[in-house]
């Protein structure tokens, strides 16, 4: 098992992180040019780079990821993706992408496109907030077994 992050907008890459090194699960980051960084990472942690085209990442963690690893998005379209391929897919506010969850997840987001297309204001997502920290980093000390 192996943990695939969509990493260019994660803001639980930390908790990702220490919680996949507690267990000795490699990561995977990947992210645009854009957010190219000298930071070091951890032993087990890989940044890939990808173009900044709207949909590399996803292509490339598509493309790496197999069943049974799990990734970290928020973008429904990987997730359902990925959900086909047999990963286990999270989105970073605490909350399981499901076979029972995505068709309405898409369904909303297409619903919403087309508002703004037609000129019509709809409200951005809600701040992210330390409850939604702390519901991820549960989830996904669930996921990888070790709560």
């Amino acid at each position: 098992m192996k943990v695939y992050v969509d990493a260019d907008a994660c803001p639980v890459k930390n908790i990702i992180i220490e919680e996949s090194t507690n267990a000795s699960l490699p990561v995977t980051l990947v992210t645009s040019f854009s957010h190219y960084s000298t930071e070091v990472q951890p032993a087990g942690v890989e940044t890939i780079y990808v173009d900044t085209g709207v949909d590399a990442a996803d292509y490339r963690i598509m493309k790496l990821a197999e069943k049974g690893d799990i990734i970290i998005t928020q973008d429904y379209g990987l997730a359902s993706l990925a959900l086909s391929k047999g990963c286990t897919v999270l989105h970073h506010k605490g909350f399981l992408y499901t076979n029972e969850n995505i068709d309405q997840l898409l369904q909303t987001r297409y619903i919403s496109a087309m508002e703004r297309k037609s000129g019509k204001r709809t409200k951005g997502p809600k701040a992210f907030t330390n409850e939604d920290r702390e519901k991820f980093r549960s989830l996904f000390r669930r996921i990888i077994g070790v709560e």
